[in-house]
């Protein structure tokens, strides 16, 4: 045996039971949306004895999942792509004109970056409320456009890639600034581009905290909103809060698996060009 084998066989060895851990959450929650109440309480890790799909048409009638869906998926689609502009458009002028305001302009960004935004939630919402944004999906994606703060630091690093020879040899051709952007800038930053779509859509689709505190309404929820249906004041449906869960985790997962491979590219193909 080869050390080349040796090294795939002691890997395949160590990556197995790390996969069998990280697949039992999935597993323990995919099994239970196939139980009764009662047996989930009384065997949560066994496959069913019998198994129910009242759960999901349960949930697809008591809950308007269809409505959430769409809500979830134009805040993730509207947010995600303003986030992707705006933090394009903020990089390239600080890459290539990095003069002192630019610099300052970029330290002040840094410095909102690194504030938790657990700590502005207070005065963020008073701020909201003084707007007239809360419970308006339109305001949830202006909430949202503060991540294009960390698109700005990943397209600013990867910008930083690009030769400068190609933006001077358009100027000389007659090209102007906003030319040189959309036409050589922008279609280079593909890999990274599309790094931070996946990275700010799994970040929306998942969360809780924002959607929870600015949409009031059922009407406005998200799927991610939804689930929290399930709870009760005094129990839990866990039946269906898991069917929830996997319903919601579903597209998701699907979108993860389709471009996993895009985010290896647009992280790496920087450091390969540097």
């Amino acid at each position: 045996m080869t050390n080349e084998h040796k090294r795939s066989w002691l890997l395949d060895l160590v990556m197995l039971p790390i996969g069998l851990i990280t697949f039992f959450p999935f597993y323990y929650i995919l099994i239970n949306t196939f139980k009764t109440m009662k047996e989930t309480a009384a065997s949560p890790l066994h496959l069913p004895k019998q198994w129910v799909f009242t759960n999901y048409v349960t949930v697809f009638q008591e809950t308007p999942l269809l409505r959430s869906f769409g809500n979830t998926l134009t805040i993730t689609v509207i947010s995600v792509l303003l986030m992707v502009l705006i933090g394009a458009m903020a990089a390239y002028p600080i890459v290539y004109n990095p003069g002192r305001v630019n610099r300052i302009v970029m330290l002040y960004l840094l410095a909102g970056f690194m504030i938790p935004f657990q700590t502005t939630l207070i005065p963020l919402f008073q701020l909201m409320t003084d707007l007239q944004l809360v419970d308006r999906l339109y305001g949830l994606i202006m909430l949202y456009l503060g991540g294009a703060v960390f698109v700005f630091f990943l397209m600013m690093g990867y910008m930083k890639t690009i030769p400068r020879e190609l933006s001077e040899a358009a100027i000389i051709d007659g090209c102007g600034i906003a030319g040189i952007f959309w036409r050589i800038i922008l279609p280079l930053l593909k890999p990274i581009t599309v790094t931070c779509i996946i990275f700010q859509t799994m970040w929306i689709w998942n969360d809780f905290l924002a959607p929870m505190l600015f949409l009031n309404s059922r009407s406005n929820a998200t799927l991610v909103l939804q689930i929290y249906t399930a709870k009760g004041e005094f129990s839990v449906n866990w039946p269906m809060f898991m069917t929830l869960t996997v319903i919601t985790l579903v597209p998701i997962f699907i979108f993860f698996i389709v471009m996993q491979k895009q985010i290896v590219k647009g992280i790496v193909g920087g450091a390969i060009k540097g």
